[in-house]
């Protein structure tokens, strides 16, 4: 077996959870290598570890690109909902190839211009970059909503919706779900909430600003556009392949991760 590793931080290649599961790894006959680009990816390998929290994997996906190569989150961050595996856990699976892939939905995004990589796994958000808030006009499969007057607007993929669309009030979906969800970031009026549509759906966004730029963001990389810019989103052509272990899975993330439901109730049955 051959595996690219990706390493955001370089001081995490020193971390000795991690040194000890890539010796054990090569110990058991798996070859390393590091990449740092997209191009450092050699066509024969099996999987990449991505190793760090979150945002490193969001780097990570961007690495794999449309290669087909699945990714698996070692996790040395904080949250660890994406990478949400301890490297203590992970020697023997990888071994034994005993892990699922699963595939996880893109986001591809026209419009953006420069050399900013379009696709993203959480979401893309288009967010003022002054003092004054936008109007936001959105139009799924050319049917127009009502203008958002807000400090942005996001669409989340299923993935994503644990991530900021979760912070302005979205719904949590199951990754399986083929959703995409719209959810304005602190809208001025009141009347608006996140909504929910299908993942055929094509979305055209248009911004109405005072200022002389707007900030889009798609994942964890982020861009000023001109406030004339106009965007399409829609489903990639390709997925993500994400790995995970046979007893990890979405609730039980919900519930380590984000406490989901924890009551004190709940212990007194």
């Amino acid at each position: 077996m051959k595996a690219a590793t990706y390493i955001k931080q370089a001081a995490l290649a020193d971390d000795p959870r991690w040194r000890a599961l890539a010796d054990g790894l090569a110990a058991g006959g798996v070859e390393l290598y590091p990449v740092s680009t997209r191009e450092d990816i050699r066509p024969e390998t099996d999987l990449l570890l991505s190793v760090g929290g979150d945002g490193t994997f969001l780097s990570a996906s961007k690495r794999v690109g449309d290669s087909g190569i699945p990714v698996l989150g070692v996790n040395l961050g904080r949250l660890g909902f994406l990478s949400e595996n301890r490297p203590e856990d992970l020697l023997e699976p990888v071994l034994r190839g005993d892990y699922i892939v699963e595939e996880r939905t893109l986001l591809a995004v026209e419009g953006l211009g420069g050399d900013m990589y379009p696709h993203a796994l959480n979401e893309m958000a288009v967010q003022r970059s002054g003092a004054a808030i936008l109007g936001i006009r959105v139009a799924v499969d050319g049917q127009s909503l009502p203008v958002f007057w807000a400090d942005g607007l996001l669409v989340a993929t299923s993935s994503g919706s644990t991530a900021y669309s979760l912070s302005v009030g979205g719904p949590i979906c199951s990754p399986e779900a083929p959703v995409l969800v719209i959810a304005p970031i602190a809208p001025h009026n009141l009347n608006v909430r996140p909504l929910v549509v299908p993942e055929s759906a094509h979305i055209d966004i248009s911004v109405v600003s005072r200022d002389s730029s707007v900030r889009v963001s798609l994942d964890n990389r982020t861009a000023l556009a001109p406030p004339t810019v106009r965007l399409s989103v829609h489903v990639a052509q390709f997925s993500l392949k994400r790995i995970r272990l046979p007893e990890s899975g979405f609730v039980k993330a919900l519930t380590s991760k984000l406490f989901w439901g924890e009551d004190i109730r709940s212990g007194m049955e």
